[in-house]
């Protein structure tokens, strides 16, 4: 880090007296909570091991305190922000803060949701303090639309954390763990108090960590074929996948038979099951 490291990074009174002078209230409808600790974004970018080389995307930049520790360590950084006036006051506060750098740095007036490109080369990793009521469904599409993102770093709910990284068999495991899984080999990567933001949040959030994998699991079946059986599997998880799979099957004797064809069992529930048994399954579906 730089000399002028403090100087360049927002504490509290600069973030408070920016939002301020911007007329910004973080909403809950957007889930925003700005990181007010200079400690934390260091933090978070040493944990995402981001590199000189980098082109890193970031999403839900806010005032820009993850953005601008970013941009120090980074070959460049885009920024994608939904919000009308977060998005036009950004690029002059990276002016500001970081003149020097400020060619490096791109910002996309956009919802991550609907994102289908990006300016400048590809990125390479993506870091993110994720707003908490889209942080899975941002995460997931990101992976999916950017193949070239090897390395991410999410900042989410403590809980969403716990799902995301959770293992076959964990009480968790669902919908989001499979999904993360097909992508990225996905841990957690430490957890953050509540004190670091503002407003303070009433829940902890965690870092996980997802390094992509060199490829998705093998299978002949699609990606959305795969995530069709996922959903069908948890939207009853008490049940077994005999049950649970009958919808999506067309009845419970074909799900059975399905099931049977991918090596697991009727009686197994989904939260049992490898993101490698969901796409073995999904090969002997109703389309196959």
């Amino acid at each position: 880090m730089s000399s002028t490291d403090s100087d360049v990074l927002l504490g509290p009174a600069d973030i408070r007296e920016l939002a301020a002078r911007l007329g910004v209230r973080p909403t809950k409808q957007r889930g925003q909570n700005f990181v007010i600790d200079a400690n934390t974004v260091r933090r978070i970018v040493r944990t995402a091991g981001v590199r000189p080389d980098d082109v890193v995307v970031e999403v839900g930049p806010g005032l820009g305190s993850l953005t601008l520790a970013l941009l120090e360590a980074a070959d460049r950084v885009t920024a994608v922000e939904i919000d009308d006036v977060l998005a036009a006051a950004l690029p002059a506060t990276v002016e500001a803060r970081l003149p020097h750098r400020a060619d490096r740095f791109a910002l996309v007036h956009s919802d991550a949701l609907r994102l289908t490109e990006l300016p400048g080369p590809a990125p390479t990793a993506l870091v993110a303090n994720l707003p908490y009521n889209v942080a899975v469904p941002v995460l997931l599409h990101m992976l999916w639309r950017f193949p070239t993102i090897e390395r991410t770093l999410v900042m989410v709910q403590s809980e969403v954390a716990d799902r995301l990284a959770a293992p076959p068999g964990s009480k968790v495991y669902g919908v989001p763990s499979v999904k993360a899984a097909w992508y990225a080999h996905v841990k957690r990567a430490g957890a953050i108090g509540r004190n670091v933001f503002w407003p303070a949040p009433n829940v902890d959030s965690g870092l996980v960590s997802l390094i992509r994998r060199d490829e998705p699991p093998r299978t002949t079946a699609t990606r959305e074929e795969v995530f069709a059986v996922v959903d069908a599997a948890f939207a009853q998880r008490r049940k077994t996948l005999r049950a649970a799979l009958a919808g999506w099957a067309g009845s419970a004797g074909a799900a059975e038979e399905a099931l049977k064809a991918a090596g697991v069992s009727p009686q197994a529930r989904g939260e049992s099951l490898t993101v490698e048994d969901f796409a073995a399954i999904a090969e002997h579906g109703p389309a196959a």
